[in-house]
C-alpha cells in the first residue's frame, strides 16, 4: 500500500512539474515574451525611461536589458545571446558577413542623435576649448593644463573615460583621434556615473561621457547640465571664443553645431519578427521618440522645436 502511495505521489509531482513548465512557456510574439537586450552603458538613462513605458504599455512582454561596453553589447548580438543591441554606431561590414554567413540579416536603425561631452570641476575656469586641443589631449600631446591656458595652475591633465571598450571610446578614436590610439595615461572608469564623481572632486580632470548623462533632471525643460560638474563648450575653429563654440544642447545637437555628435542605432536581428521588433518599433515610434525628445536628446523620426540658449562662459 505504501508503495502504491508513494507512486501515487511521484506521478502527481511529475505532472504538477510538467503542467507549470508548459504555463511558463508562452509564445513570443511581437507584444509578448521574455527577451535580453544589450545597451551600451551610456544610453542607460534614457533606455530605463523607456523600458518603463514600454512595459507599462505591454504588459504581456518582458524586457531584461545587460547595461554594458559596446564591443561586449555587439558580441552578445553575434553571439546570438541577444536579438536586439542599442550602440553608438552600425554593425560593420565584416560583423553583416558574419551574420549573412548564418544566414541572417540583422538591421541597423537610426534611434537618435547623441553626442559626447567633456566636463570639467566647477571650479576649473577653463571652458572652451577645440576639437584639435581635445584631439591631442586624448592622444598624449598634451598633458598639463598650461598647455591649454598658460595662466592655468592646475597642473596636470587627468582625462578620464567611462570605459576601455565602450563607444564613447570608440567615437573617439574613429572620429576625432582619426585611428591614432589614445594615450596610455588616460583613466578609465567602470561607468558614466563614476566618472561624473570623479570629476565633481578633481579639480585638474576632463570627463568624457554620453550627452545622455549631463542633463540636470530638475530642469524640465533641458536647458541646464548636472550642477555636479561643468560642461566644456567645443569649437571647431582653430581658437575656441564664446561665438564659436557650443554645449551639447539639443538644438545644437540637432543642428549638428555641437561639433562631438554622433547617431545612436538599435541593431536588430530578429528573423521571426517578435518581440525584439515590436521594441524596436516603439523606440522608433511616436511615443519612444517623445521620450527620447524630453531627454535632451535628438529623436531620429521626430522633429525638433529648435530653442536658442545664451551660454556664460
Amino acid at each position: 500500500m505504501k508503495k502504491k502511495l508513494m507512486l501515487y505521489l511521484l506521478c502527481m509531482l511529475i505532472l504538477s512539474a510538467c503542467t507549470s513548465s508548459g504555463k511558463g512557456d508562452k509564445e513570443e510574439t511581437l507584444y509578448s515574451g521574455t527577451i535580453r537586450i544589450a545597451v551600451d552603458e551610456s544610453f542607460k538613462p534614457i533606455m530605463e525611461e523607456e523600458l518603463q513605458v514600454y512595459q507599462a504599455l505591454t504588459p504581456e512582454a518582458s524586457i531584461i536589458p545587460i547595461y554594458c561596453s559596446e564591443v561586449e553589447a555587439v558580441n552578445l548580438l553575434l553571439k546570438d545571446s541577444v536579438r536586439l543591441a542599442v550602440t553608438n554606431r552600425r554593425l560593420t561590414e565584416e560583423e553583416l558577413i558574419s551574420f549573412h554567413t548564418r544566414k541572417f540579416f540583422p538591421e541597423s536603425i537610426r534611434m537618435a542623435l547623441s553626442g559626447v561631452a567633456l566636463i570639467t570641476h566647477r571650479s576649473n575656469p577653463d571652458s572652451l576649448i577645440t576639437v584639435e586641443d581635445f584631439r591631442r589631449i586624448a592622444t598624449g600631446e598634451i598633458t598639463e593644463w598650461k598647455e591649454l591656458n598658460p595662466d592655468s595652475k592646475l597642473g596636470r591633465l587627468q582625462v578620464v573615460f567611462d570605459n576601455p571598450n565602450s563607444g564613447t571610446v570608440h567615437y573617439v578614436i574613429d572620429s576625432i583621434c582619426h585611428g591614432k590610439p589614445l594615450s596610455s595615461s588616460l583613466n578609465a572608469r567602470k561607468s558614466n556615473e563614476e566618472v561624473i564623481d570623479y570629476v565633481a572632486v578633481t579639480p585638474g580632470a576632463i570627463g568624457v561621457i554620453g550627452a545622455n548623462w549631463i542633463g540636470n533632471k530638475a530642469d524640465t525643460t533641458r536647458l541646464s547640465f548636472n550642477q555636479k560638474v561643468r560642461v566644456m563648450a567645443v569649437s571647431e575653429s582653430r581658437k575656441a571664443t564664446s561665438e564659436n563654440s557650443f554645449k551639447p544642447y539639443q538644438a545644437y545637437l540637432a543642428l549638428k553645431n555641437y561639433p562631438l555628435t554622433h547617431e545612436v542605432y538599435i541593431l536588430v536581428n530578429d528573423p521571426k519578427g517578435a518581440l525584439p521588433t515590436g521594441l524596436m518599433t516603439f523606440l522608433t515610434g511616436e511615443r519612444g521618440q517623445r521620450i527620447i525628445l524630453k531627454s535632451g536628446l535628438v529623436p531620429a523620426t521626430q522633429p525638433v522645436r529648435i530653442v536658442n540658449v545664451k551660454d556664460d562662459f
